[in-house]
């Protein structure tokens, strides 16, 4: 299951931005961050496939979900326009955002691409 990211366990698990200026990840996998809220449609339509992911890429990929309405902090420290908002973060490179609702096999692809995992 994707785990819900808080404040608190973003700065602990993610990156430090309150006392970072430069993006260092602190996780030992790659990961993704899915921006949504529970009124948004298209969210509604990633949700199904975040979770499967979640068991797929499991010790591969850590996946983590931000409720917009109840973290608007950490929305706003990403410039969260549009949501789905999707953060794809390798661990040794800068993370790359992705607007709007992907296909199962648009993540895969992100996956082998930004990752570099194929399964």
């Amino acid at each position: 299951m994707a785990e819900h990211l808080t404040k608190e366990t973003f700065i602990e698990k993610i990156f430090d931005y309150e006392n970072e200026k430069e993006w260092k990840y602190k996780g030992e996998r790659p990961a993704i961050i899915d921006f949504y809220a529970d009124w948004c449609g298209p969210c509604k339509m990633v949700a199904p496939i975040i979770e499967e992911l979640s068991v797929e890429y499991k010790g591969l990929v850590d996946v983590y979900k931000v409720n917009t309405e109840d973290q608007q902090e950490l929305s706003s420290v990403f410039g969260i326009r549009s949501i789905p908002s999707l953060l794809f973060i390798p661990v040794d490179a800068q993370p790359q955002m992705a607007a709007g609702a992907l296909p199962k096999d648009g993540f895969v692809k992100a996956f082998e691409d930004v990752f570099g995992i194929k399964k």
